[in-house]
């Protein structure tokens, strides 16, 4: 969704709410495309603070359909954060512009144009969870066979030997008593 911001940076401590309906339907980066399977309407708060910012604040709540670090079983992972957005207001009053001075690119912002979708979609790339696991005690899935180890123990042996040791177990296999 996009929102003009034009009358806002013009006017003097000017505020205004707008509720944004997400139109995104999968979150994509470099990871991957993960479905969106929840979302709630965002209330943006918008207004002018003396004519020298614009702050944009509000709360996303989305939940994304994860698969597992471990056992690559899908999770739904709830991401909510705040958005609290501030744009320098730079030039004239005619001729003014809006600047974030915290990004170098502001691809959500287009003169006075703010992509809503963008700026959420930039948001949740930053509150991205580091790790995501099914539980905290996800036994993963076995190297050799691929089977789900939470499912139940595979018929693969336990420990798969170092390839670089096998000179040394030959040795010992051969000479018991070492």
């Amino acid at each position: 969704m996009k929102i003009d911001l034009s009358m806002i940076a013009k006017s003097i401590n000017e505020e205004t709410e707008a509720e944004v309906e997400i139109s995104l339907d999968m979150f994509r980066s470099r990871l991957g495309n993960f479905p969106i399977t929840e979302k709630a309407p965002v209330m943006l708060h918008i207004s002018n603070e003396e004519n020298a910012v614009v702050r944009i604040s509000g709360t996303v709540s989305v939940t994304v359909k994860v698969p597992c670090a471990r056992c690559l079983e899908e999770v739904f992972v709830p991401v909510r954060f705040d958005i609290d957005k501030q744009l320098r207001i730079a030039g004239e009053t005619d001729a003014c512009t809006l600047i974030d001075d915290e990004m170098e690119e502001t691809d959500y912002l287009h003169g006075f144009e703010l992509d809503a979708d963008q700026l959420i979609h930039d948001e949740i790339l930053l509150n991205w969870p580091m790790k995501v696991l099914c539980r905290d005690d996800c036994k993963g899935i076995c190297r050799v066979c691929g089977m789900n180890l939470n499912k139940g123990a595979c018929s693969c042996p336990e420990t798969e030997p170092d390839p670089r040791m096998a000179a040394i177990q030959d040795i010992f296999h051969k000479f018991k008593e070492v």
